[in-house]
């Protein structure tokens, strides 16, 4: 599946989603991995919580290949890195995240603050800036709960601006991060309004709130992720789809099945 082609004189990025919240991110050779989820359904053990997966990866841990990076919203969730993402961290050369979760990892783990930047080069021979950016992972005032997380934005001479959300649910985030960095080509929206019994709200952006992103964003592609594979996510793929498609944005949407492809 091919999204639309943008601005000449960029690279081209290539999505491929392979589950959950992972997705593998091409970008002139640089292979960028999210969120690692690669268990088995089933039972999987997050701090005193247990989530239930209910369905496994659609590309294997052996068939991503090759990853230059990680780019990890944060550590403390087993829906967002559980047991086999963790041990995949140990064969990448470096893992990005928040400056908890890299003390916490450790080993080849850095910590990006919001506006941090990191230059990573690309086998191409350009490079990619990565720049940490701010996430909320619930509504507000509950961060004590659900802990510190992080977004992603993706920039360079010749790339697309990229926005990968991570775990964020508060669409005044958005506002702050488009204020930042200005239209975004491609966002990566962590969406299915995922839920806790712990918490009243979504830990993650409804279907209702990531089109609206993408509006607050200027955002010419929207891919979404962590929309299926888990039992608390609340919301799926169809209701992205309803709810981009009420607010006028459908054409703006690509929406993929695990272990499908776009290029943006």
């Amino acid at each position: 599946m091919e999204a639309r082609q943008h601005a000449t004189g960029k690279a081209p990025v290539t999505v491929r989603l392979v589950g959950g919240p992972t997705a593998l991110i091409g970008i002139g050779g640089l292979r960028l991995l999210t969120d690692p989820a690669f268990d088995a359904p089933g039972p999987i053990a997050s701090g005193t919580r247990t989530l239930v997966k209910t369905r496994g990866p659609a590309v294997s841990v052996e068939e991503i290949g090759t990853v230059h990076a990680v780019l990890l919203s944060h550590d403390q969730h087993a829906d967002n890195l559980d047991r086999a993402g963790r041990r995949l961290l140990a064969t990448v050369p470096v893992t990005l995240t928040t400056a908890e979760a890299a003390d916490r990892l450790g080993g080849a783990a850095t910590g990006l603050r919001p506006w941090d930047r990191l230059t990573l080069e690309r086998p191409d021979g350009g490079h990619v800036e990565v720049t940490g950016a701010p996430a909320q992972h619930g509504p507000d005032g509950t961060e004590d709960v659900t802990g510190p997380v992080t977004g992603f934005v993706l920039t360079g001479p010749d790339v697309p601006t990229i926005y990968v959300s991570g775990d964020n649910a508060s669409l005044d985030v958005v506002r702050r991060i488009a204020d930042h960095v200005g239209p975004v080509d491609l966002a990566v929206l962590f969406a299915g309004a995922a839920r806790t019994p712990l918490l009243e709200g979504y830990l993650t952006l409804t279907s209702d709130q990531a089109a609206e992103a993408a509006r607050i964003l200027g955002a010419r592609t929207v891919i979404p992720v962590h929309t299926e594979g888990w039992e608390h996510f609340t919301e799926g793929p169809d209701t992205v789809r309803d709810a981009f498609t009420r607010q006028g944005l459908q054409d703006r949407l690509t929406l993929l099945a695990p272990g499908a492809s776009a290029t943006v």
